[in-house]
């Protein structure tokens, strides 16, 4: 039988190290309960057994061994989502194994390497200790914990289903962080190629397009004028070489406004969601990724016991995306007045007819949770498929600028010496 080391702590949270045999590391663990201890630590000893087995009637230490996996927190300074998503798992953990979640916070502050995370677990564990409740103390750090996040965990300690209610966040973050991660591996390809044609035509317009403008001032006289494109490109780039911190400031200041004008005004951002919506092939793609997160989050909540009203409130305010923050308005209601929740969703015209049919299914049935996870199961699918159908046709558009920004400009230097070339022909 396989021989498992633990770390645990005894019914006055003190940490006891030894070792156990059991079938599987479950039933080692169940084991350890039965004992009265609450497991941090299980994993199995390869090759050991025999004098290191009765670690669990003595509680002797052994060395620790660099396989021994622990409860750890990665990070490297700030919080990010991962790093949120890994502590609310390992707190999720704790608690279901029976561990208070005062010193469930305590141990993990204890092994918590990212110092910003660990001063707000011990924020979090003083503040529950002087007898606030958990999410009263989360609702204190609104920076690190969105309302999703507290309202779950206040449903959870109302139906006294922390711990599941923990998970199922876990999961959820764990899920919006996967589709955000490949929204943005789809980006990084345009964005390089961006990247790089910008800095190749600033190249050209400083070193390349000045030579052959010397050359055509020793090669033409002021009787022969050059074509429209090439002084076009000239002038260019005699603007960019002569008031360059004027060009860049100006680009950056239409880039500030154009932020200003999307985040401060409702109008401004308005269009711009709209324009988001139905831009051709990324339109669809904003439009699923959206359909999934409302029915993910609405979806969770509902399950964990949040009141659809409060709820459709929570998921409006995390909707990233006007033009659907609008529908779940009408959602909300509607529901409020009593009616149902498919007309709202249907008239908006954002839901496709399949998930408002889904959703009717789910609310005759009672099991709209359900259904609602099953729409972004689906639709999460559909996004991976999205993500890799976008980056196919990106790929050749991108190239296709490429060569047309480049070629133009070497198109615009040529064609004086093509039109010599054509005169003396001619001339002879």
């Amino acid at each position: 039988m396989p021989l498992y080391s633990y770390t645990a702590l005894d019914s006055k949270g003190k940490e006891k190290e030894g070792t156990l045999e059991g079938a599987n590391q479950n039933e080692a663990i169940t084991r350890l309960k039965e004992m009265g201890f609450f497991p941090t630590k299980v994993i199995e000893v390869k090759g050991g057994a025999g004098k290191e087995a009765r670690g669990v009637a003595t509680g002797g230490k052994k060395k620790k061994s660099a396989k021994d996996i622990q409860i750890r927190i990665p990070g490297l300074g700030g919080v990010n989502t991962k790093t949120l998503c890994t502590f609310t798992r390992q707190l999720a953990t704790l608690v279901d194994a029976g561990l208070p979640l005062l010193r469930g916070m305590q141990v993990l502050a204890k092994q918590e390497k990212n110092p910003d995370l660990r001063d707000t677990i011990l924020k979090l564990a003083a503040t529950v200790e002087g007898g606030s409740t958990f999410s009263e103390a989360l609702a204190q750090h609104p920076k690190l914990f969105d309302k999703l996040f507290i309202n779950m965990v206040k449903a959870g300690e109302l139906g006294g289903v922390l711990e599941v209610t923990l998970n199922r966040l876990s999961e959820f973050m764990e899920k919006a962080e996967k589709i955000k991660s490949k929204v943005k591996a789809a980006m990084f390809y345009p964005v390089a190629v961006l990247v790089v044609a910008t800095g190749i035509v600033i190249l050209l317009m400083i070193v390349v397009v000045p030579s052959f403008e010397k050359i055509f001032a020793d090669m033409f006289d002021d009787k022969t004028p050059l074509p429209d494109f090439t002084l076009l490109v000239l002038n260019i780039s005699r603007t960019i070489q002569n008031h360059f911190l004027l060009v860049a400031a100006g680009f950056i200041a239409l880039w500030i406004a154009f932020k200003l004008i999307i985040n401060k005004t409702k109008a401004g951002r308005y269009w711009f969601d709209w324009a988001l919506l139905r831009a051709p092939a990324v339109g669809s793609l904003i439009t699923k990724v959206a359909i999934s997160r409302f029915t993910r989050t609405l979806g969770t909540l509902i399950a964990s016991g949040v009141p659809i009203l409060q709820a459709l409130n929570i998921v409006r305010e995390t909707a990233g995306n006007v033009i659907i923050a609008n529908a779940i308005i009408a959602v909300y209601e509607s529901v409020k007045e009593g009616e149902s929740i498919t007309r709202p969703l249907e008239a908006s015209g954002v839901f496709p007819p399949m998930v408002v049919s889904m959703v009717d299914v789910g609310e005759q049935t009672g099991a709209m949770p359900e259904m609602l996870i099953r729409i972004a199961n689906n639709y999460d699918e559909e996004v991976d498929t999205a993500v890799g159908a976008l980056t196919s046709l990106i790929e050749p558009i991108m190239i296709v600028f490429l060569a047309v920004v480049v070629g133009s400009i070497v198109i615009a230097m040529f064609m004086p010496l093509i039109a010599m070339m054509d005169k003396l022909g001619t001339d002879g």
